[in-house]
């Protein structure tokens, strides 16, 4: 590519597009598209593979903006290229329902891959997109003598700015990428010195070439951000690298370029120019063109439609090969990139959780979990576990999912016997940069991703699991130790506020299972949920298995099936020996049912009648059916709620009493806190009796 009034025109569309649209908005950033047009046109004119008319073409290479608060850089360019994104969605940028809001959002705006705006996390999901490439290459691509059956083979473009790389998950995501030989991740990095609170030099003074390159990463530049033909020329030469090394090209830009009184300056980055500023630009870059307009010969020039179509249709000429010398790998591609579970999943499902029920084992949810995944994963092959450093207290290995290794000179998958590669991952202490890129690995397809860490560090996770939620993305978080159950590590490890705190997500699916068979099931509705990822809460300690029998009052509301419905009817009154009608209701959740339970009897000997509710998922409950609710809390008769945390989320159920905990906890063995806090058969049942009192 050579820099010419072609591309310097292609280059000022994105300028005008974005300043126009900002102005317009009276919102926005322009400084961050303008500045980084050149580098767009390097990229987007020249090398990225891509279909307008199919966004959603399996082997195409994927663009991520991770400084999202340039958003008119990539809605400019899904414009021009030739996407479904007309010129009133530009004018509406920002507004009610558009197609353009103010950061990109995946599932809102064709072409857009992931949802950005959270500095740091656009290129962490990166990192999962060239994860996921890599893997499915070596899980799907075959040779056969002579002939390459090559289907899975695309780059992961990201630009970025020193935003991205103040954050701490950057250096979390970089350093997996460089472990990983992610050699088909090429980040251009936005190096305009600019943030909102000015120079960034006096707060900013990391050697980010030298950081890289100690991260494992091929270094390219700097560069001039601002010849288009340069910026090709390194992204060429990324691309040509043998030694599977992701690469970052340092571009030197200007923020704002072309403004005659904002370039340069932190004015650009977050405020429209104004009128006599954008008067004074279309002046000085050569513009004449009036707000909005883009003359047909730069259209021209910048249409992908034609050899977007005809880069697809070679790759359908390959798949059909492929499909012709593989026709099971071929049908197990396709429904891996739809995100479909087999056909034998619900049987899969069904024989775990009647297994879990008829063994009946006293065991840790934790351990529980593993028992259903072993279970699922080998029925799953697009199971993808991981977990920060904490393999051995998660539990989330199983015997088919090996650890993931790389070959040390080559990068290549390290492979069995029989050709397959690891599929347990170890992040390290990394619980950030593993949620975001758990993200990008569902968002790539292919896989369904689940990790594990404590509880109490989901707290660190917790902007990637809203991004998952946001996108409604099928990623699963396995978080053990969930309680003061854990007992001797004290306060720092005990959550108290997580549990709560995780349910007010919106779209994320939150499990406190209670033994075995709630695990089973709690795992089944996450495979299951295909638009909103899951938290499976775990406990360290042991919990007894709950015998599941059915309830004469509410019969749809009790048994293994009712469990997937989020709550229902444990224990009757007649389970404890009293045959006579439910004066009060224990919702319990987690270790704490076994409680209840107790709880249960000893109330039955003081001749109090109560029903006994597991609650495992207050999320999966609160949307069921307003009849199905009372069927299972009726109506009349006084709640109390039990667990092991913060008592605030309860009472929305009309409690009248909750047995829980809302101060830090202690460092000593669990039993002797769970006397110390409260939480023993006895406290429960006079907080039960207590209650009744009252009523009366």
């Amino acid at each position: 590519m050579a820099t010419t009034p072609n591309t310097k025109d292609m280059a000022n569309a994105i300028r005008a597009l974005s300043m126009d649209a900002v102005q317009q908005a009276n919102s926005g950033h322009p400084g961050a598209p303008m500045g980084m047009a050149d580098m767009a046109v390097a990229l987007w004119g020249e090398h990225l593979r891509h279909n307008p008319t199919n966004p959603h073409w399996a082997n195409r290479d994927r663009f991520i903006l991770s400084n999202g608060h340039g958003s008119m850089l990539i809605y400019a360019l899904l414009h021009l290229t030739g996407y479904k994104l007309p010129i009133t969605e530009l004018k509406n940028f920002r507004q009610l329902h558009s197609k353009t809001a103010g950061h990109p959002e995946f599932g809102i705006t064709p072409g857009v891959e992931t949802t950005t705006g959270p500095l740091g996390q656009g290129i962490t999901n990166a990192v999962g997109f060239a994860l996921a490439e890599k893997l499915l290459a070596q899980e799907f691509n075959r040779k056969v003598g002579d002939v390459d059956h090559t289907i899975v083979d695309h780059h992961t473009y990201v630009f970025m700015g020193d935003g991205c790389l103040m954050e701490g998950i950057s250096h979390e995501a970089a350093a997996l990428a460089g472990a990983w030989k992610l050699g088909k991740l090429i980040a251009l990095y936005d190096d305009n010195g600019i943030s909102i609170d000015g120079q960034v030099a006096p707060w900013f003074i990391d050697n980010t070439a030298q950081r890289f390159v100690a991260y494992g990463w091929n270094v390219v530049g700097p560069v001039d951000g601002h010849d288009a033909a340069a910026v090709s020329a390194a992204i060429a030469q990324a691309k040509a690298g043998t030694d599977s090394r992701p690469t970052l090209i340092i571009s030197k830009t200007h923020i704002g370029k072309g403004s005659p009184n904002r370039a340069n300056t932190s004015k650009a980055h977050g405020e429209p120019l104004g009128a006599e500023e954008i008067k004074l630009t279309r002046e000085s870059i050569g513009w004449s063109h009036a707000p909005f307009v883009i003359p047909k010969e730069v259209y021209g020039d910048w249409d992908a439609k034609d050899k977007g179509k005809a880069a697809e249709a070679a790759w359908n000429d390959k798949f059909a090969a492929y499909k012709a010398a593989f026709p099971e790998l071929a049908k197990e591609f396709v429904r891996r990139m739809k995100g479909d579970l087999p056909k034998k999943f619900v049987q899969t499902a069904v024989d775990t959780v009647i297994a879990a029920h008829q063994k009946g084992e006293t065991v840790a949810s934790r351990k529980a979990s593993q028992l259903a995944l072993e279970s699922f994963t080998a029925a799953l092959p697009e199971m993808l576990g991981g977990s920060a450093d904490l393999t051995g207290s998660n539990l989330t290995n199983t015997k088919s999912t090996p650890n993931l290794r790389f070959d040390a000179l080559t990068g290549d998958v390290v492979t069995n016997e029989a050709g397959q590669g690891g599929r347990h991952i170890n992040y390290g202490v990394r619980e950030f940069g593993m949620a975001a890129i758990m993200n990008g690995v569902a968002l790539h397809g292919g896989y369904i991703p689940y990790g594990g860490t404590f509880l109490t560090f989901s707290d660190y996770s917790r902007n990637a699991i809203r991004m998952a939620a946001l996108m409604k993305l099928r990623v699963v978080h396995v978080f053990t130790h969930d309680s003061i159950g854990l007992g001797e590590d004290g306060p720092t490890h005990q959550s108290i506020e997580h549990a709560a705190s995780l349910r007010l997500i919106p779209n994320l699916d939150v499990w406190r299972p209670a033994d075995t068979a709630e695990t089973a099931v709690a795992w089944t509705v996450a495979l299951q949920n295909k638009a909103k990822p899951t938290a499976l809460l775990l406990s360290r300690q042991n919990i007894a298995y709950i015998a599941k029998g059915d309830s004469a009052v509410a019969p749809d509301a009790s048994g293994l099936d009712a469990i997937s419905k989020g709550a229902y009817v444990l224990a009757e009154p007649a389970d404890a020996g009293l045959k006579k009608k439910a004066q009060a209701v224990i919702i319990a959740t987690g270790s704490e049912v076994q409680l209840a339970i107790a709880a249960q009897k000893v109330l039955a000997e003081r001749k109090i009648a109560v029903r006994v509710v597991s609650m495992p998922s207050t999320t999966t409950f609160d949307l069921q059916s307003a009849e199905y609710k009372s069927s299972v809390l009726p109506a009349g008769v006084p709640r109390v709620a039990v667990e092991m945390g913060s008592t605030s989320g309860w009472w929305k159920y009309g409690t009248a009493a909750v047995v829980g905990l809302d101060t830090y906890g202690e460092s000593a063995p669990a039993p002797v806190l769970f006397k110390h806090f409260g939480f023993t058969p006895e406290n429960v049942a006079d907080t039960v009796q207590a209650a009744l009192t009252r009523k009366a």
